[in-house]
């Protein structure tokens, strides 16, 4: 749909009703805030589904290291007297870490949304708060990945479903050229057992 120089795709329309799915499962759960789970809609939703599962997969794995990040500054922080010290010395360490170990299990693509989960996290933990509230951050991450992946899966683009359609072609072709070369192979031994008579 095009509005002059705007064009409003299927991509930004799946994009916006996974932020609003979103919304409403946190405003019907009373879960709180939605913006993790948003944000994380918003990064898992790809050009197509399988682009979707294998970035949602990174995503996943990338803010649950990240949530795991947050669990050990939320321990660390309650070995130092002040708050600030402890996030200036913990914070850029536990990301060094939480990067090299990412890169260390080949989820590149998971880093970015790690780290900012762990920075969401690390700095926005209530005062009264502990360990459940980052697992819950890491819980919203998930809802927003499956959330991105299902608009994905219900509404397929038109490239999508022609891409499917010739993999499925190429699919049968393969079948026939195998049944082909059987016969062939059958055809051949029986002209075998016919000069051999």
């Amino acid at each position: 749909m095009h509005w002059g120089k705007y064009h409003l795709g299927l991509r930004t329309v799946k994009t916006s009703l996974a932020v609003m799915c979103c919304i409403l499962i946190f405003q019907l759960t009373d879960r709180g805030t939605p913006i993790v789970a948003t944000l994380a809609a918003v990064f898992a939703l790809r050009e197509d589904l399988s682009t979707s599962i294998d970035f949602g997969k990174s995503r996943i794995l990338g803010n649950t290291i990240g949530g795991i990040g947050a669990f050990v500054y939320y321990a660390c922080l309650q070995l130092v007297p002040n708050e600030n010290l402890g996030q200036v010395l913990f914070i850029p360490l536990i990301v060094a870490i939480l990067i090299t170990f990412s890169i260390r299990i080949d989820n590149k693509a998971g880093i970015i949304g790690g780290i900012a989960t762990f920075l969401f996290i690390a700095f926005s933990i209530p005062k009264n708060e502990s360990y459940l509230y980052a697992f819950h951050r890491v819980v919203d991450t998930f809802i927003g990945t499956f959330v991105a992946v299902f608009w994905n899966f219900a509404i397929k683009s038109p490239l999508e479903s022609k891409v499917e359609m010739i993999d499925d072609t190429e699919a049968r072709i393969e079948e026939k050229e195998k049944e082909i070369l059987r016969l062939q192979e059958e055809i051949e031994e029986l002209k075998e057992r016919e000069l051999q008579d």
